[in-house]
């Protein structure tokens, strides 16, 4: 499964967009340095029965933003994504690949 993929699974899960994700662990303060992944992790897990590994995608934009490695665009494996970028604004509102 795609980076995007994960995103986008959660959204339909949880209703919540990834923007909202990062929202609300800015309020709770999960976005600072110190924080360990494990707290965000539980907090998504308590709050939003979400798996770790959909919990290590949110963990990402939270503490880095958007950007992913590469390694992966424009490859033709199973966690092959589009862009470098992730989307986080809902995948309904996701601008179609030029």
């Amino acid at each position: 499964m795609s980076f995007q993929a994960y995103l986008d699974n959660i959204e339909a899960k949880t209703g919540l967009t990834p923007r909202e994700f990062i929202a609300l662990a800015e309020e709770r303060g999960f976005d600072a340095p110190s924080t360990k992944a494990g707290t965000i992790i539980d907090w998504l897990k308590q709050d939003y029965d979400l798996g770790r590994g959909h919990a290590m995608a949110l963990v990402h934009v939270i503490k880095k933003g958007p950007r992913i490695d590469a390694k992966h665009v424009g490859t033709t494996g199973s966690h092959r994504d589009e862009s470098d970028v992730l989307w986080l604004d809902g995948k309904d509102n996701r601008p179609e690949p030029a």
